[in-house]
């Protein structure tokens, strides 16, 4: 199939746009009748903008090749946020350029003046989001009767921010007899209450597979500990050094936080989220489109409707909430037919949420670990040698100075300048450590002998070192083997036996390492966490736990300065004291008193007077 059943001004302006086969959306739109109202499902970028672009051209222009002269709007689309109602803006004005068509934009952010202006100027398309529409609606600015046409793009997202008011509103305002044509990415019981209002004989497309993933997308999670999902996105950026990246988080302070993070490692990247004003977020977005910036950090609702070039991958720093959160963020990549990846950072304690994520967006993902600096290592050279500044024709300015630099010195030194070159624009990747709570642990063995996790063996004598944390403090070998090879400078192999006491942890160093952690640790610290060498732990069953130190001393009324342990017949306590055994309740001895409790607090009653 192709567009040679469409209008002629659209088919020259699809043709000019490199169009040459409608996406299954788009003709999906074309097959149906050219006066019959459209509930449309389908994935994020999958063409939809020209699909109901396409849709409109009949009743908006029928037999005629142009347009009129503007006046009231023929058509109206209703977007969910600015910068998706600019980006329909956008792809309508070349769309409907060769017929003459006149495209107003009225968004939130924008000077309401300038968009009343260009409403009373005339207009044949208007695209606009709900809040801002409305408001024109009410200030008599949008005249709404001529309408033949109404969209309503991504009305899930619009129903989920909120806009259910403000959409009802600007329907019931528009005339009866006009088309109407729905696009969302899921019928939710909302959508379809709100089609069944406002829709007449609606014909159901849904170009979705439920049984399988987007095709054209990528899913994949890697497990980290909780504290390490920062240097998991560093990492994640700098293996697969995509052209463009969206790193999702859950709120404005993580996405400060992030961004700060990324920016002090060296990465071009920028911030969007809801404080924003407009002009910094059209400054950012220009950074992206630019090239300027390859990594954009953002909230769900400020990176609705984005529409980046060369957007292939997308990082959840941040878990989504739930299976449409997952489905929106990832739809950021993969459009238009390009590849993309979509990379869940998973702590070790939320995995089982994960798959239960998956599993409902019925979503084969593979699991691993996080990139490793090796690994990153190993891309960087590849893609050196691959890179087109190797390849390329030098010119006759290159070649002079090329020999201007070559005298004096050998080929082997003028390729390692090049290198060290190349590598200063890269950020330094941080030392990643793969869950290891999966490999089975070795047979007891003697404390002091050393034992690799990964390939459990054993080697030579170890040293034992203690950390002040323990159970009380929730501690887990998932965070604390990465905690213990970032404040010493070892690495996971470089650790043994780790033993987890009530209020501190006692863990091996292999004979090896234990110089260079030993300098480390001196004055390494995190928090009140502190490394120092130890004695090894006793073996289970054989005296007290080493975490539960000395035994208190007895209270009591006969507790003194020199009060200790004692037993019956005993020695003294203490100066004056009756040697013998302690008294206490047998035959002979009277009644202890009664001690009233004490109450909680510095409530006591006062004496009485």
């Amino acid at each position: 199939m192709d567009f040679s059943d469409t209008h002629p001004a659209l088919a020259r302006a699809l043709t000019a746009q490199g169009y040459k086969a409608p996406t299954p959306v788009q003709a999906a739109v074309l097959d149906a009748a050219p006066d019959r109202d459209l509930l449309v499902s389908a994935q994020t970028g999958s063409g939809k903008t020209v699909a109901f672009g396409l849709a409109m051209a009949g009743p908006l222009l029928g037999t005629a090749e142009r347009f009129g002269r503007p006046n009231a709007p023929l058509a109206l689309i209703i977007a969910p946020t600015r910068e998706l109602a600019l980006q329909v803006s956008r792809e309508l004005d070349w769309l409907y350029a060769g017929a003459g068509g006149q495209i107003v934009t009225c968004v939130g952010g924008m000077d309401a003046r300038r968009e009343q202006r260009a409403l009373s100027a005339g207009a044949h398309i208007v695209v606009g989001t709900p809040g801002r529409l409305r408001d024109h609606l009410e200030r008599g600015n949008l005249d709404l009767s001529a309408l033949k046409a109404v969209v309503l793009d991504e009305a899930d997202e619009m129903l989920d921010l909120g806009f259910r008011e403000d959409l009802e509103e600007i329907l019931d305002a528009t005339p009866a007899e006009r088309r109407t044509l729905m696009f969302s990415a899921t019928i939710a019981k909302e959508i379809a209450t709100l089609a069944r209002r406002y829709q007449k004989d609606a014909l159901r497309i849904d170009t979705l597979r439920r049984d399988e993933a987007h095709g054209d997308i990528e899913y994949r999670a890697i497990r980290v500990a909780p504290n390490e999902v920062e240097n998991a996105v560093v990492n994640l950026l700098r293996y697969f050094e995509s052209p463009g990246a969206l790193v999702f988080c859950a709120t404005r302070e993580r996405v400060r936080q992030l961004y700060g993070a990324l920016r002090e490692r060296g990465f071009s990247a920028v911030a969007l989220s809801g404080e924003l004003s407009q002009k910094e977020r059209a400054d950012a977005l220009q950074a992206l489109r630019d090239g300027h910036a390859r990594a954009c950090v953002a909230t769900d609702v400020a990176a609705r409707g984005l529409d980046l070039p060369d957007l292939g991958l997308v990082i959840h720093a941040d878990l989504p909430a739930n299976k449409a959160g997952l489905l929106h963020r990832s739809g950021r990549t993969g459009r238009a037919g390009k590849k993309g990846v979509s990379v869940l950072v998973t702590p070790y304690n939320k995995r089982r949420i994960v798959e239960r994520l998956f599993d409902s967006a019925s979503i084969e993902a593979a699991w691993s670990g996080p990139p490793s600096a090796e690994e990153i290592r190993a891309k960087d050279q590849a893609r050196m040698l691959d890179d087109p500044i190797l390849t390329e024709a030098p010119t006759d300015e290159d070649l002079t100075l090329a020999r201007r630099i070559l005298e004096g010195r050998s080929p082997e030194a003028v390729a390692a300048a090049l290198i060290r070159l190349y590598r200063q624009r890269l950020p330094e990747p941080e030392e990643m450590f793969d869950d290891v709570r999966d490999q089975r642990a070795p047979e007891p063995r003697p404390p002091g002998k050393r034992w690799d996790p990964v390939t459990g063996d054993e080697g030579g004598d170890a040293a034992w070192f203690r950390m002040t944390i323990g159970r009380q403090n929730n501690a887990d070998p998932k965070w604390l083997i990465p905690l213990i090879c970032r404040l010493g400078h070892v690495t996971k192999k470089d650790i043994g036996q780790i033993r987890i006491f009530d209020r501190e942890t006692k863990f091996e160093i292999s004979k090896e390492a234990e110089p260079r952690f030993r300098e480390a640790v001196k004055a390494a610290a995190e928090g009140d966490i502190r490394i120092e060498p130890a004695g090894a732990p006793p073996v289970k069953g054989q005296g007290p736990s080493p975490s539960r130190g000395p035994r208190p001393p007895p209270r009591g009324p006969n507790a003194g300065p020199n009060a200790g342990p004692r037993g019956p017949g005993g020695p003294p306590r203490g100066p004056g004291a009756r040697p013998g055994p302690r008294p206490g309740p047998g035959p002979g001895a009277g009644p202890r008193p009664k001690i009233k409790p004490r109450r909680p607090g510095n409530d006591q009653k006062p004496p009485r007077r």
